[in-house]
């Protein structure tokens, strides 16, 4: 009792030589014993109210979001609530993502969204079409995404029931993980591919489905990556990620700051085909010989089936001629059989 007294008084005695910071004002609310002090803490009428616009957002090329939480405003300490507002431009994603301390009920303002939502394994995958004036819940810890599907701008709200609900982005914080052990849980998928993909995964909120882009004429281009986990020596990616990005990849899909290396498609016909100046990643052989080692073993191929059909037909033949060295007369049928030769020779 005594203690938060003390943490209240100090919190005061502060506000005379500055205003205390938001982290210790949230401690002060923590330690205060009932509500009552809590409101003794809060001294302004303004410590209630929380302006949208001054948040700090989080912006990607599709959108952004602004939160409160109690990291930004202190009066939601101990009483069970955060809120997002969610301004999602035409076609934009509010990528895959969970909130591993509260559960989440979004109400759309206008426009249309579709969501998805996987709860755990074993769980069967929820997916809505949501339009103005609807609202969804997505449980705690649950996988969930909502994609604007209009060529225009939407806006969603979303309460949660935990002051800090937190927020993990799935695939940052998945191709975050070493990326051996990725590679590994994607069968052996190999770390080049991993940092190659890890490399272009677009931060939230991102430019969404490809079919939606092309219905409004938006272009994928442009976005950024800076939501990327970060790197220490027990998750660093291979040193030479960067510059070895596998070769079987189209450029389609690869990071702008690659797209100038050279590809293979996934055509072998058409990996043959290229120029002998071309070299392939596995050992350095150029594709001229490739395609002389593909001639020699067609060749060699080619002339073992002869072979084979050859001494098939012979075989064929010889059983026929075989068959016809007897001739048995109906009346002699069940006798002991003559041989033509013996029958017929006038010797």
């Amino acid at each position: 009792m005594f203690s938060s007294l003390f943490v209240a008084l100090a919190l005061t005695a502060t506000g005379v030589f500055g205003a205390p910071s938001s982290a210790d004002t949230v401690a002060a609310l923590k330690a205060a014993p009932a509500q009552v002090d809590r409101i003794k803490i809060l001294d302004q009428d303004s410590d209630f109210v929380f302006n949208f616009f001054n948040a700090t957002p989080v912006k990607g090329a599709g959108g952004e979001l602004l939160s409160a939480t109690v990291s930004d405003f202190p009066v939601l300490v101990n009483n069970g609530l955060a809120m997002t507002i969610g301004l999602i431009g035409p076609c934009g994603m509010n990528t895959p993502h969970s909130h591993p301390r509260g559960m989440e009920m979004l109400y759309l303002v206008n426009g249309t969204i579709t969501t998805g939502m996987i709860a755990e394994n074993g769980a069967r995958f929820v997916f809505n079409t949501l339009q103005a004036g609807e609202a969804q819940v997505f449980l705690q810890g649950s996988i969930h995404y909502q994609q604007n599907e209009l060529c225009d701008p939407i806006l969603f709200v979303a309460a949660l029931n935990n002051e800090d609900p937190g927020v993990e982005s799935t695939a940052q914080r998945y191709f975050g993980l070493p990326p051996d052990v990725v590679a590994a849980s994607l069968g052996d998928l190999g770390v080049e591919y991993v940092a190659g993909i890890e490399e272009m995964i677009p931060d939230n909120i991102a430019l969404g489905r490809q079919e939606c882009l092309d219905r409004c004429g938006i272009k994928r281009q442009g976005q950024p990556t800076t939501q990327r986990q970060p790197r220490n020596a027990n998750n660093a990616l291979p040193s030479s990620a960067a510059t070895t990005w596998p070769s079987t990849m189209t450029k389609q899909y690869q990071p702008s700051s690659m797209s100038t290396q050279s590809t293979k498609t996934g055509n072998v016909l058409g990996a043959l085909a290229e120029s002998d100046s071309t070299v392939t990643a596995n050992g350095g052989t150029s594709n001229s010989v490739l395609i002389a080692l593909a001639a020699v073993v067609g060749a060699m191929a080619i002339g073992y089936i002869a072979i084979g059909v050859f001494w098939l037909v012979r075989r064929r033949r010889s059983a026929a001629k075989e068959a016809n060295r007897f001739y048995v007369r109906p009346e002699m049928s069940g006798r002991s059989l003559v041989p033509t030769e013996e029958k017929y020779d006038t010797q």
